[in-house]
C-alpha cells in the first residue's frame, strides 16, 4: 500500500492569501482553511460561547405572600351579659379583644339564655359592636330582649370572629 510523501521540498498554496509555503509549515484553522503557520488565527471565543447554567432565580415550592384570615376568638363560659330586663343590648367580655367601636362581629356556637335566642346571635352578618373597654363591648340584637336582666349566657363554645365581606 503506498503511502503519502514527507513533503520535504513541496509546497502549498494558502486558502487565505493564495501565497505558495512550503508544505511542512502548513496548518489548517479551525474553519477548515489551509494556511501558512504567519497566517493562522485562532477561533474567536465569541464563537462558541462556553455554556453555563442560568443564575438560579425561583424558588422550589415558592408560597406567594398572602394575607391571613383573622382567626375566631374562643370566648370563655357565659361571656355575653344582658343589663335590665327589656333590653336588647348584649355586653360581652372578651379579654384584650383590639377591636374597635364600629367593627363587625360574628358569633358562633352560642346557646339562648335571658330569652335572646342562639339563632339571633348567631346571625351570619354579624353585629356592630361598640367598644367599652379593652376587655367589654356591647352590640344591639335585632329582634329579641331580655327577659330578666343581669343574666350571664352565650355557652362553653362560643367564638367571636370577625366578618370577611368577599365582593
Amino acid at each position: 500500500m503506498s503511502s503519502f510523501a514527507s513533503g520535504k521540498k513541496a509546497q502549498a498554496i494558502s486558502d487565505r492569501s493564495g501565497m505558495a509555503f512550503p508544505y511542512n509549515e502548513m496548518v489548517k484553522e479551525w474553519n477548515g482553511s489551509f494556511v501558512h503557520i504567519s497566517e493562522f488565527e485562532p477561533k474567536h471565543p465569541q464563537i462558541e460561547p462556553n455554556a453555563h447554567k442560568a443564575d438560579p432565580q425561583g424558588l422550589q415550592d415558592a408560597r406567594p405572600d398572602r394575607t391571613e384570615t383573622a382567626a375566631p376568638n374562643l370566648l370563655k363560659t357565659n361571656s355575653f351579659k344582658t343589663g335590665t330586663a327589656g333590653t336588647s343590648v348584649i355586653t360581652v367580655t372578651e379579654e384584650s379583644h383590639g377591636r374597635s367601636s364600629s367593627d363587625t362581629v360574628r358569633f358562633y356556637d352560642t346557646v339562648t339564655f335571658d330569652g335572646i335566642t342562639a339563632t339571633n346571635i348567631n346571625r351570619s352578618a354579624g353585629y356592630t359592636i361598640t367598644k367599652v373597654d379593652d376587655n367589654t363591648y356591647t352590640f344591639t340584637v335585632a329582634t329579641d330582649t331580655a327577659t330578666t336582666g343581669n343574666t350571664t349566657g352565650g355557652g362553653f363554645r362560643s367564638y367571636a370572629g370577625p366578618v370577611t365581606i368577599t365582593p
